[in-house]
């Protein structure tokens, strides 16, 4: 934050002054009092379980200023309080101004799956050539996206915002906050299915992300999904696509693994640009093909762009080469079925002398039919070249049961409950040539397996 005082953040919020100089500068935003910093305005969000209000005289020992939804007469204090009548709402509304005082593309990224990787490649390729902002971590939500808007500065050429959503009407909040100018869509899937009930549901609030979209703004799907393809034709604005399919607008062929990465030819209005990249996966060429397009509507040759892959390193997805003990591909950070299936693709895809095992755990907020969707992973998994399969967690044992069931000559099957045991009897039994797929929903901690493995 640059030049904003606590006039500035009065009045974007509507709120009131209830003491304190006006001119005290604000240089950030804090949520947790632990972390407040002199410069801060601190914001007592009201949480489940915990009202943030009740932090705010520890905040306040070194904050700057403070919001407060509570206090509504004068607070005796040297130290600003701020009067609003909703502190998230007044969050919001803080990165809604901030956003506007900086006259620049701002890209927009959602979709149920690759959200973060394709955040990541769209501000490579476009870095190649301006300077681009970008959210902080996983910082895509209600709170999140107005935290990562509140460290923009000058000097940016264009800012590339991740936005995430788990209930209906939560992406419609973000589009008025960001007012993208280029929108991308990378997949709709299943995840949060449990609230949206049906994926027409999850890409009907996905798509309103071009709700406060420029006028003259741009769209991009994922041409590979059906459900995104079928309805280019009717979205109000200008639309393109992105993927392998060869009706794609920007169009990757002769796609080929390697043992380290990805090559691929994208191509884009008869021009063919060959892109090798030291990421794995096919979903990933879809990824860095979002990451060209939008390159390519700031005025970036495919050319240029193409060279951000060469040595891309994603947060996502590791890989881990255990010297004389063996190769971890940790994927820890979360897990749907739809990203289940591409990490799988990327294990059957490596090249491996010794055996590969997939060590798969619970995906969580799949609501009723979550039974079902752990069952089709294990019937995905029947025809892969996978020696073992280990699935943790209750959930996860549906996954065993598809495989249990079918005659393949490809998979052993293993259930574990627990995390550690699932890092002892994979050291008991790994070589320096196998190589082991870790994933799982965040929520069941297999990170602990990969910390274990690599100690």
């Amino acid at each position: 934050m640059e030049n904003i005082t606590v006039k500035d953040i009065v009045k974007a919020t509507g709120g009131f002054l209830l003491c304190g100089d006006e001119d005290t500068p604000i240089t950030g935003l804090c949520i947790d009092s632990r972390k407040a910093q002199p410069g801060d305005l601190f914001i007592p969000l009201l949480g489940n379980k915990v009202d943030g209000h009740r932090f705010i005289e520890s905040a306040m020992e070194k904050a700057s200023a403070t919001l407060t939804s509570e206090h509504d007469n004068v607070v005796i204090s040297e130290k600003p309080f701020i009067r609003v009548d909703d502190t998230m709402k007044a969050l919001q509304a803080i990165g809604m101004d901030i956003r506007d005082r900086y006259d620049i593309p701002y890209i927009g990224v959602t979709g149920s799956v690759g959200k973060t990787t394709t955040r990541e490649m769209i501000a490579a390729a476009v870095s190649t050539a301006k300077r681009c902002f970008q959210t902080n971590g996983n910082e895509n939500s209600q709170i999140g996206v107005p935290m990562t808007l509140s460290r923009m500065t000058d000097g940016y050429d264009a800012a590339v915002i991740e936005m995430g959503i788990s209930e209906p009407g939560q992406m419609e909040i973000l589009s008025e906050i960001v007012k993208p100018s280029i929108c991308v869509v990378t997949i709709i899937g299943v995840a949060h299915i449990e609230f949206m009930k049906t994926q027409e549901n999850i890409r009907k609030e996905k798509l309103s992300i071009i709700n406060h979209m420029n006028k003259d703004g741009l769209l991009l799907l994922n041409g590979d999904d059906p459900l995104l393809r079928e309805i280019k034709a009717d979205m109000p604005c200008r639309t393109l696509t992105f993927g392998i399919d060869e009706i794609c607008d920007f169009q990757g062929s002769n796609v080929k693994c390697g043992e380290q990465g990805m090559e691929f030819d994208c191509t884009h209005n008869g021009e063919t640009v060959h892109v090798t990249m030291d990421i794995l996966g096919k979903h990933n060429v879809r990824n860095a093909l979002a990451g060209i397009a939008v390159a390519y509507q700031m005025g970036i040759p495919i050319t240029i762009s193409a060279k951000a892959f060469e040595h891309f390193e994603g947060q996502r997805q590791r890989l881990i080469h255990m010297e004389n003990r063996y190769t971890i591909l940790d994927d820890t950070y979360n897990a749907s079925p739809d990203s289940m299936k591409a990490s799988i693709d990327v294990l059957c895809d490596m090249d491996c002398e010794g055996k590969k095992i997939a060590v798969l755990g619970d995906m969580f907020e799949l609501g009723a039919d979550s039974a079902s969707y752990h069952y089709q992973i294990g019937e995905y998994l029947r025809d892969k070249k996978i020696d073992e399969v280990v699935v943790v967690g209750k959930e996860a044992l549906e996954i065993k049961k598809a495989l249990d069931v079918c005659d393949t000559k490809y998979a052993k099957t293993f259930s574990f409950m627990d995390n550690e045991e699932v890092a002892l009897y994979l050291m008991a039994i790994m070589r320096p040539e196998d190589v082991v797929l870790i994933k799982g929903s965040h929520g069941m901690k297999m990170d602990e397996i990969v910390k274990i493995l690599t100690n």
